[in-house]
């Protein structure tokens, strides 16, 4: 008996074209999603589905969202690919743009030096205790940059807490919107102070991406100072029930170590105090010029 092949679901193939549509448009106008649902006035969790090609697509809402992306919403339905009518519409703005914006935008296509990729940008890498958040803000502070911490960006574009995120998104999830984030942070900053998950540094083309566009600075520390500052922070989670803890955090160091030491720079934060160490982390930028000819 021969079998019957399997058709893809018309309707599963619809949601998937509009999700990669919004989505693709989206982030091609820069726009966070808590923007979007704000000029939509369409839930963040509501795009977070449609971008995700899940639940049931409704027309008006779909038509808000194209009205907020300033698209014809058939745009957004049609089986025809944008990718021509896009390309048209970016030359008619390049062309009837003044000389100064034509002659921006071609330096922005250009191929530029490595160096000069990563600007002011500055991200502040390790293992959670190591004194990111804390420093990175009071380099900051010095330096007279924004700080920016990656996992606040997180929650300000899906409108959600950072548990709420992990347990939408799942752990796979979470790492694509960590490299949206990355992304964004580079569309919007020339200069700052940027503070990473502990974990990011695993994520392969994320890693790259801040390679490429941020001076890097691996802050260290020892194991048992990691896990007490964590524990200082209010966090007993991974000590409880959990006697090899310290062998899994060691473990963790270890495994990561090769990871972290791309970093540009490395400051040791291990018995020292807060001041100590921001005076180290601030002597280190600047003997390896991270701010030299910085855009201002």
């Amino acid at each position: 008996m021969t079998e019957t092949p399997l058709v893809a679901d018309p309707s599963q193939q619809l949601k998937n074209r509009v999700a990669a549509r919004v989505r693709s448009q989206r982030k091609a106008q820069g726009l966070p999603r808590r923007v979007l649902s704000e000029m939509s006035d369409v839930s963040p969790r509501y795009l977070a589905q449609l971008e995700a090609g899940e639940g049931n697509i409704s027309i008006a809402l779909l038509h808000r969202i194209a009205l907020a992306l300033g698209l014809p919403v058939d745009s957004l339905l049609s089986e025809d690919a944008p990718q021509d009518r896009e390309a048209q519409r970016i030359g008619e703005l390049y062309r009837e743009a003044s000389p100064d914006v034509q002659r921006a935008v071609r330096g922005l296509l250009a191929p530029q030096n490595p160096a000069a990729l990563r600007a002011g940008r500055i991200c502040l890498i390790g293992l959670r205790g190591a004194g990111k958040s804390t420093l990175g803000k009071l380099a900051s502070e010095a330096l007279n940059l924004p700080f920016v911490e990656l996992n606040r960006e997180i929650e300000r574009e899906t409108g959600m807490p950072l548990a709420e995120v992990m347990a939408f998104y799942g752990q796979e999830g979470y790492r694509a919107l960590e490299a949206d984030a990355i992304s964004r942070v580079v569309a919007t900053h020339d200069r700052l102070v940027l503070a990473v998950a502990g974990g990011l540094v695993a994520e392969e083309a994320t890693y790259e991406q801040v390679l490429q566009r941020f001076h890097t600075v691996w802050l260290k520390t020892s194991p048992v100072e990691h896990m007490q500052r964590v524990r200082a922070q209010g966090d007993l989670r991974p000590m409880q029930g959990n006697p090899a803890a310290m062998e899994q955090l060691k473990s963790l160091l270890d495994a990561r170590a090769p990871l972290y030491r791309r970093a540009d720079a490395q400051v040791d934060t291990s018995s020292k105090t807060v001041k100590s160490s921001l005076n180290d982390l601030l002597k280190v930028i600047a003997s390896k010029g991270f701010l030299d000819g910085a855009a201002e």
